[in-house]
Order: structure tokens, then C-alpha cells, then sequence
């Protein structure tokens, strides 16, 4: 017996050790080619990132989901949230199914439908079906976009088409809002309809995700569709052989299993990637959303003027995060977003504060105005770099996994928030904006300490190196 147990302890010994040999492998083939790439005399690297016509409409479609009402669904139909825990809890599982095409296809028939649903309901039932469809679509929606985008683009693109995103959700929560002051919610409905309307022919133009189609086997399609992103004047042969290269090497140490996720390789990443997404919603974002008109009313503008003025600030820096994200970097940008989320809280929880003592009444009104400007300008700028950084990080065997972790976490906190926030208020409408203060001042901390930097990096490189560096 002690025999059979030695031998099973040398036999796993073994096998870990060849994991890690193949593991090894791999980033030496892809660092050696990164530094061959780089010595070049940077045709290639220029080619590659040329921008296509076939690029920017699948970038375009992708942002314009976020464009749909995701936020819209959660700050005002919240029955939505509640429908759509399940889907958050397997959304990452559902476009490792079904391909990230083939979920856009779905998601986009859902929204429409559960608009229309909305729109002519005639019993509660109806209704209340709709916002149950549009639930389960944004519970998807914000994993598949950033992991599309991620995907499908060249290193050097990567991060300013992914900061798009969150600069949709501005405008869509906007426009949602504005156009919602001057017609009957049935209308409102029925408007929301168009960008889905209009994004369901473009999807056949879109193709799917190279980097899915060679997990699951489909090879011979990898370099049709980096042609078409790349352009028919790109050598894509080197980065086709890595894509495919790479993924085969996750077949051979992965047992393709939805706990693959948790393998000592990943546990640290998923609990810093888990932990960051937490402190995001916990930071009071919904809260904010929820809150923003009564903080503009409070200080004696109206909510037109307001609501402009707050897309307006928000516009001009979700534009500079996309002209800087692959300049300065995921890090210092998500660094200075917290920064400005702590700072923009603690303003608004002490404009609160002095208003309940008495204190500089004039001037309470503005202070809070200022620190939800500072807040919310400061959410569009770091919003979209999490998802992002989880589209980079973990590899595509369990990327969906992973993604479906982090996305239930955060929408659980954001719900945890958004429903107990009214009760925080009546107990210390100061004190709730200081708490949310406090998590965004420690997930700036986390991000100093922890999160690496991934720009100009290849998705198979970042991969490899984050996993051995944070294990």
C-alpha cells in the first residue's frame, strides 16, 4: 500500500512537472518571437495594425450593445437585475458555446424583443417578461463586449477600441435619459428598439473571434478572418501560428473542465481580478447613477442643464481615456480613475456632511455637484479597463469561466448596493459617500500593488507572463 501511494505521488509529480516544461515552452516561443517581431524593421507591426473596414464595423457593433441600454436596464428596470444573476453566473460559459458571434446574435434578438414586449405590453405578465429579457441581455452584455473587442484586435489598438465602450454607456444613458423627459415611457420603448434594429443586419458582416474558432477546432478559418481584420495585404502567418500554437498548448494541460478555472495557475489572478470588481461596485456606482439627479436638483440646476453638463465632462475625458489607454497604459489610467472616484466620493459625502450641521449652506450645493462631475467623469475614464484586463489575462480555456465569476461578483455587490443604498442614506447620507470613499481608495491600493501592465502586449504573451508572475 505505501508502495501504490508513493507511486501515485511520483506519478502526479511527473505530470505537474511536464505541465509546467510545456508551460515553459510556450513562453519562450513567445517571447522569442515578440523580440524577432520587434527587430524587425517594423512593416509587419505596422501592417498589423492597420484599420480595416471590417475592424471598425465589428468594433463598432460590439460598442454599440453598450449604446442598447445596459446601464438603462439597471438604473431604471432593476426587475431586470434580479431576473439575470443565473445568466451573469454562466454568460461567460454561454460565448465559449455558442462563439461570440453566434451570443450577439441571440443577445441582440432578446433586446429587441423585450423591448417590443415593453412597449405593447397589455398585461403584467407581458411586462414583466420584457424586463426579464432585457436583464439576462445586460447580465452578458458586459463580459461579451470587452472580450470581443479584446480578441479581434491588433496589440497596439486594442486598449483605444476597448475604452469605447464605456464612452456608449455614457451616451446611451444620456440619451435614454433626455429623450425620456418629453415622451411616455411606451415611446421611449420603442425608440430603444432602433440600435438593436440596426445592429442586427450590420452582425452579418461581423466575423467571429479567431482566437474562438481555433479552440474549438476550426483552424482553417483562423487565417480567413484575421485577413479580413487585418487587411489582404498583411502577413498574418506569424500571428495565425501563435493563436493556434498557443491554444493548442492549453488543450494539452487543460482537461477543458469549467473548474479549470480554479487550478493553482489562475487562483491568484481570478482573486485579484474578482477582488477589483467588487471594490468597483462597492464603490457606489449604481448609487451615483441613482443619485445624480437629485444631486444636480439639490444644487439649484435644472436637470437638463445638469444632465448635459454630465455628459459633456464625461464625453471629454471617455476620449481621452481612448486616446490614452494605449499610451500611458491600463495602470496609471485605472490608478488616477480610483484616484478621482475617491476624491469625487469624499467631496460629495462632505458636501452632505456640512449640510447636516448647518455649515456653508451656499456653498454645499456645489460641492456636491462638483464631486459627482469628479465621480462619474472619473468612472467613464477607468470603467471599461477591468473588463479589459480580464479579456487579457486569463487565457481562452477559461476565460469564459473566469469572466462569469467577476461578472456575477460585481453585478451581486452593484445589486447589494443599489438595493440597500435608500436605508444608508436615511442612516448617514454622509457617512454612505465616505464608505464608498474608502473601497475606491482600496482599489486603487489594489491596483498599485497587484495589477500589471498590459499594453502593447500580445494577448498569448500577457497570458503567459501574468499567470507564472502572479502565482
Amino acid at each position: 500500500m505505501p508502495s501504490d501511494h508513493l507511486h501515485g505521488l511520483t506519478s502526479k509529480l511527473t505530470d505537474e512537472q511536464s505541465m509546467a516544461e510545456q508551460r515553459r515552452a510556450v513562453t519562450e516561443t513567445l517571447l522569442l518571437r515578440s523580440f524577432l517581431s520587434n527587430e524587425n524593421n517594423g512593416a509587419l507591426t505596422a501592417a498589423a495594425s492597420e484599420v480595416t473596414t471590417t475592424l471598425v464595423l465589428s468594433a463598432f457593433v460590439t460598442a454599440c450593445m453598450a449604446f442598447d441600454g445596459l446601464f438603462f436596464t439597471y438604473a431604471v428596470w432593476n426587475y431586470g437585475r434580479h431576473g439575470s444573476f443565473s445568466k451573469r453566473a454562466i454568460g461567460g460559459k454561454v460565448t465559449d458555446l455558442l462563439g461570440r458571434k453566434g451570443t450577439m446574435w441571440i443577445l441582440n434578438v432578446l433586446y429587441i424583443g423585450g423591448w417590443f414586449a415593453i412597449a405593447f405590453a397589455k398585461v403584467p405578465w407581458l411586462l414583466d417578461l420584457g424586463r426579464l429579457s432585457l436583464g439576462s441581455v445586460s447580465g452578458i452584455t458586459g463580459f461579451l463586449m470587452p472580450l470581443y473587442i479584446a480578441e479581434i484586435t491588433p496589440k497596439d489598438l486594442r486598449g483605444r477600441i476597448s475604452a469605447i465602450v464605456p464612452l456608449m454607456v455614457c451616451w446611451g444613458l444620456s440619451f435614454i435619459y433626455l429623450v425620456g423627459s418629453f415622451v411616455n415611457w411606451r415611446t421611449l420603448a420603442l425608440i430603444a428598439t432602433i440600435p438593436g434594429l440596426l445592429q442586427l443586419p450590420l452582425l452579418y458582416f461581423v466575423p467571429e473571434s479567431p482566437r474562438w474558432l481555433a479552440k474549438v477546432g476550426r483552424e482553417k478559418e483562423v487565417e480567413d478572418v484575421l485577413l479580413c481584420l487585418r487587411g489582404e495585404k498583411v502577413d498574418i502567418s506569424e500571428e495565425a501560428t501563435e493563436i493556434k500554437d498557443y491554444t493548442e498548448s492549453l488543450r494539452s494541460v487543460s482537461k477543458g473542465s469549467t473548474l479549470d478555472v480554479f487550478q493553482r495557475t489562475y487562483a491568484r489572478p481570478l482573486l485579484i481580478m474578482a477582488g477589483l470588481m467588487a471594490l468597483q461596485s462597492l464603490g457606489g456606482i449604481g448609487a451615483f447613477a441613482f443619485y445624480s439627479g437629485a444631486i444636480i436638483q439639490s444644487a439649484g440646476i435644472s436637470s437638463l442643464i445638469g444632465l448635459i453638463t454630465l455628459a459633456a465632462v464625461q464625453t471629454l475625458l471617455g476620449l481621452l481615456g481612448v486616446m490614452l489607454l494605449d499610451k500611458a497604459g491600463r495602470r496609471p489610467l485605472l490608478l488616477v480613475s480610483f484616484a478621482g472616484l475617491c476624491f469625487g466620493s469624499f467631496l460629495t459625502g462632505l458636501s452632505f456632511f456640512l449640510k447636516d450641521f448647518n455649515w456653508w449652506d451656499d456653498g454645499t450645493p456645489i460641492l456636491a455637484l462638483i464631486g459627482l462631475l469628479m465621480y462619474m467623469g472619473s468612472s467613464v475614464l477607468g470603467a471599461g479597463i477591468p473588463w479589459l484586463l480580464i479579456a487579457e489575462v486569463f487565457p481562452v480555456n477559461v476565460k469564459g469561466s473566469a469572466g462569469s465569476i467577476c461578472n456575477l461578483i460585481n453585478n451581486v455587490f452593484a445589486w447589494v448596493i443599489s438595493y440597500y443604498f435608500n436605508f444608508l442614506i436615511q442612516w448617514s447620507s454622509a457617512g454612505v459617500f465616505f464608505i464608498f470613499s474608502a473601497f475606491c481608495a482600496a482599489n486603487y491600493i489594489l491596483v498599485a500593488k497587484f495589477i500589471p501592465e498590459t499594453k502593447g502586449k500580445k494577448l498569448e504573451e500577457i497570458q503567459e507572463s501574468v499567470t507564472h508572475s502572479l502565482q
